[in-house]
């Protein structure tokens, strides 16, 4: 357990870490600014390598022990939720600012997200720090609805609107992998510790969780053949983001199996389903860029292929190739000029190295069974 011990260690380090972010066009967080993150770029960004590097590592061995794992998963999984939501959840995105001004929209100013811009209110502090304040809402409907009660419970009062939202989001990565256990208890670990999951949905409180929490609930009730309620917890993903539209063909393919009376296969329906949602996950640059959090969509359906060691083990090194795309804006603080093809090269270099040193592992051993 020691490497589960590092890991929740440096998980704390790097909440702690986070709040040397703090925007200066924060107010409410005025007294925690501290301007390092412009002032020592290079300084935080090795530390973020570092960091990132060694809650990957401690993952990876900490898998190796599963069954003594399983025992201690729980209190685990506490640790990790509330070392993660007292973090700062601006630090490598502003997506849970944007969260928080489209349900001020909607539930506060009473108006339309789809037609009224944020930036309309002129008066409105959050304009401040809010990205994409001259955009209307950028998720669907459901997602709108489910964020006025993080809004509400908000009180009115930014900091408490600010982690109310994290919350929000970590009881559904709760439910998420509740539901995960209900289906296949092996497939929890890989998805509730990976450090891609933790960063993204427990610190930066992406609402990608919620998304995949109705997702894993539909094939859950299909599985029991709850086939009425399966299909409202899917459009109910749907109208969160539309990435889960990609997962129609299983549906309709686990459909066609039960009509004709043959027995689903649940393995197959989960090769196909992280299948589909590698594919929308790569061609989601077609409307914005690469995101990391997006690699969310498909790591829970990889968590299900535990069999599969090799793929479990190429995405979990992909996952650490999207952290590290990070690394160029936090180092320069500029999107322009090289840092589109570093972050690239950063992404895809754990990948390549990891698929070398897997053909060297099949190759040497031949070649020395060849010359003996």
């Amino acid at each position: 357990m020691m490497a589960v011990s590092v890991l929740v260690l440096t998980l704390v380090l790097f909440s702690i870490f986070t709040y040397s972010f703090v925007d200066v066009n924060v107010p409410y967080l005025e007294n925690l600014y501290t301007g390092y993150y412009s002032a020592h770029r290079i300084l935080l960004t090795s530390l973020y390598v570092i960091l990132i590097s060694v809650l990957f590592g401690c993952f990876y061995f900490s898998t190796k022990n599963v069954d003594k794992l399983k025992n201690n998963l729980k209190k685990i999984v506490i640790f990790v939720i509330l070392l993660a939501i007292i973090a700062y959840p601006a630090a490598l995105t502003f997506d849970i600012f944007n969260y928080m001004t489209t349900a001020k929209v909607l539930f506060l100013h009473q108006e339309n997200p789809y037609i009224i811009y944020p930036i309309e209110f002129i008066d409105d502090s959050y304009l401040e720090f809010t990205r994409a304040t001259n955009k209307t809402a950028l998720y669907g409907p459901f997602w709108i609805m489910l964020s006025g009660i993080p809004h509400l419970a908000g009180l009115g009062n930014f900091i408490l609107t600010l982690f109310s939202f994290k919350v929000f989001i970590a009881l559904f990565y709760i439910g998420t992998i509740y539901m995960i256990g209900k289906i296949d208890k092996n497939a929890v670990i890989f998805f509730a510790l990976n450090p891609l999951v933790i960063v993204e949905t427990l610190v930066s409180g992406h609402n990608d969780i919620v998304m995949i929490f109705f997702a894993i609930v539909s094939f859950y009730l299909f599985f029991k053949k709850r086939y009425g309620l399966s299909a409202l917890a899917f459009i109910g993903s749907i109208l969160i983001k539309f990435a889960t539209l990609f997962l129609i063909p299983v549906f309709i393919a686990m459909a066609k199996d039960n009509i004709i009376g043959k027995k689903i296969d649940k393995e197959k329906a989960f090769v196909y389903s992280a299948g589909f949602m590698f594919l929308i996950f790569l061609l989601s640059p077609l409307r914005e860029e690469l995101y990391p959090w997006y690699a969310v969509w498909f790591v829970v359906f990889t968590s299900f292929l535990y069999k599969n060691k090799f793929l479990q083990n190429l995405v979990l090194v992909f996952s650490f190739g999207l952290m590290l795309r990070y690394v160029p804006y936090m180092a320069t603080g500029t999107y322009f000029g090289f840092t589109p093809i570093v972050r690239n090269l950063l992404m895809i270099a754990p990948l390549v190295l990891f698929l070398i040193f897997s053909w060297l592992k099949i190759v040497f051993p031949r070649l020395l069974k060849l010359l003996r």
